[in-house]
């Protein structure tokens, strides 16, 4: 078997986020200095084009081509490197040969999916092996579900030395927020939903909050799944639901679990999008909570599924300008509140879109993490949470190279 010569291996470097995340690699870390690492694809010219994009000094770095489909060319890509990044999704169509190949190989790995069904499904069948192999899996390194798992790991830890105790429940809430859904989030979304329709044991999954959760975890507290407009007393503001609640509220319940319930037992956790106050924030969540509403219920049926496929949302792939990347921006707070009543509250800030610009700075930086601070003697094989393998590693890390902060309020 080839030596391990890489750190990181970028696989779908071609693709929309996988080329901002190649850019981000070569301007943080150059070619062939403190992180060694490599582009993986399935064209070998479209890998050259790439090389071409990303200026002269990138023409050094190696190329490996590997299909998604092709299991013997990646279980070769994975000899090479400690490490896998991989943007090719949907996780569901076309991830879990990767996973497999990591998997068996020993061979740690981080992507971006946000597919609570995926996640669910190798875990059933890889976990164990993982174990075994001594391969690091962490799903979730993007917008879903960084900001909201290392945010309520973030408060937690504050929680523990103001309070001596952690706390008994999280509320975050996305202020502010600007940027595009990604082609790709967009696509794994219509593909869970149609998943979803046809499969009333699925649909059962997915509703349960503890679902990415080991089978013992023993959570029984009944969790607030905010699916409709609320006024929010903590925040003054209405609420609108957040898509993406769906994936974070699961992970952030199953970083509960692996970290030995440090969380509580009875820890409670929701998601949701402030609108503002009064009878005009009354009127956006109203707006934005149908607006939701009437685009699964069109996602749902065959139909008007393929109309929004074909002429409505964004194709994997596609994606925003430079311009509008460099607007993006958001801004999460937290609310936390001890058993004993304490409260406390935390910002997380991201200077990019979270789709694109952002998210390819996180998976940019978990990555690197896992090659280079995560021993495979600090924590064993396995499906992990990204606050419970990296901890307070990776908030450094996304502070000081991918434009987050981490603040009380």
């Amino acid at each position: 078997m080839p030596s391990k010569q890489f750190d990181i291996v970028l696989f779908g470097a071609t693709s929309f986020v996988g080329k901002i995340l190649a850019h981000y690699l070569v301007e943080q870390y150059g070619v062939n200095k403190s992180v060694k690492w490599a582009l993986a694809g399935r064209s070998r010219g479209k890998l050259q084009s790439l090389l071409t994009e990303l200026g002269a000094d990138a023409q050094k770095l190696p190329l490996i081509v590997a299909d998604a489909g092709d299991p013997a060319a990646l279980e070769s890509m994975c000899a090479q490197t400690k490490v896998v990044v991989t943007t090719v999704g949907p996780y569901a169509l076309y991830g879990e040969p990767l996973v497999q190949a990591c998997v068996e190989s020993g061979t740690d790995y981080c992507d971006l999916t946000g597919e609570v069904q995926w996640i669910k499904k190798m875990l059933g069948k890889y976990q164990a092996k993982a174990e075994q192999t001594g391969a690091r899996i962490v799903h979730c390194c993007g917008f879903d579900s960084i900001p909201s798992d290392m945010g309520a790991y973030f408060l937690q830890q504050q929680s523990q030395d103001k309070f001596g105790q952690p706390c008994e429940s999280i509320k975050m809430r996305v202020k502010r927020m600007r940027g595009e859904f990604s082609g790709g989030t967009v696509a794994s979304l219509m593909n869970a939903v149609k998943e979803a329709t046809s499969d009333a044991k699925l649909r059962r999954e997915l509703a349960n909050p503890y679902s990415l959760c080991p089978e013992n975890h023993g959570f029984s507290v009944r969790q607030n799944n905010l699916s409709k407009p609320e006024y929010d007393g903590d925040f003054k503001s209405w609420m609108a639901p957040f898509v993406m609640a769906a994936i974070n509220t699961r992970i952030v319940h199953r970083s509960n679990a692996l970290a030995g319930n440090a969380y509580g037992d009875k820890f409670r956790y929701d998601e949701g999008m402030m609108m503002g106050s009064g009878i005009a924030g009354a009127a956006r969540a109203y707006g934005l909570t149908g607006g939701m509403g009437g685009f699964m219920l069109a996602a749902a049926m065959p139909p008007t599924r393929w109309v929004l496929e074909r002429f409505v949302v964004p194709k994997p792939g596609e994606g925003p300008s430079q311009e509008s990347q460099d607007k993006g921006f958001y801004d999460i707070r937290f609310f936390g509140q001890t058993r004993s009543g304490e409260t406390i509250q935390a910002k997380v800030y991201g200077d990019k879109d979270p789709g694109y610009g952002s998210t390819a700075k996180m998976l940019g930086q978990a990555a690197v993490c896992l090659a280079k601070d995560i021993g495979k003697n600090d924590k064993a094989g396995g499906f992990w949470t990204p606050s419970t393998i990296f901890g307070e590693k990776l908030i450094e890390r996304l502070q000081a190279d991918a434009g987050l902060s981490f603040e009380l309020i």
